[in-house]
């Protein structure tokens, strides 16, 4: 069994920051991707931003130049920094970790950009 423990969330003005994580624990052997998912409510779930096991990463468009994926291999460990927070960056924010023949997501982060 795997688990993902997502933590980093919270309330911040527009133009802060955050660093949101997520852990991976249990029977975590090969990964093929980990990525970030949001929603905000009525609006459709969006990648946010994946990382592969090649080392690419991709961007949605609403957050190039702002947002960057990272991990960590040796802890199993996926991040997400974000900078110069706008209030449409909203949303609670799913962690995603693709191990080939299964995929996990997180509990989910709550993520507030307000003034």
């Amino acid at each position: 069994q795997v688990q993902l423990v997502e933590s980093g969330g919270g309330l911040v003005q527009p133009g802060g920051s955050l660093r949101l994580s997520c852990a991976a624990s249990g029977s975590v052997l090969s990964i093929n991707a980990m990525g970030w998912y949001r929603q905000a409510p009525g609006k459709q779930r969006e990648l946010v931003a994946v990382t592969t096991s090649g080392g690419s990463t991709n961007y949605a468009d609403s957050v190039k130049g702002r947002f960057t994926i990272s991990r960590d291999n040796a802890k199993n460990t996926v991040y997400l920094q974000m900078n110069r927070l706008k209030p449409e960056d909203t949303g609670v924010y799913y962690c995603y970790i693709d191990l080939f023949l299964n995929g996990y997501w997180g509990q989910g982060t709550q993520v507030t950009v307000s003034s």
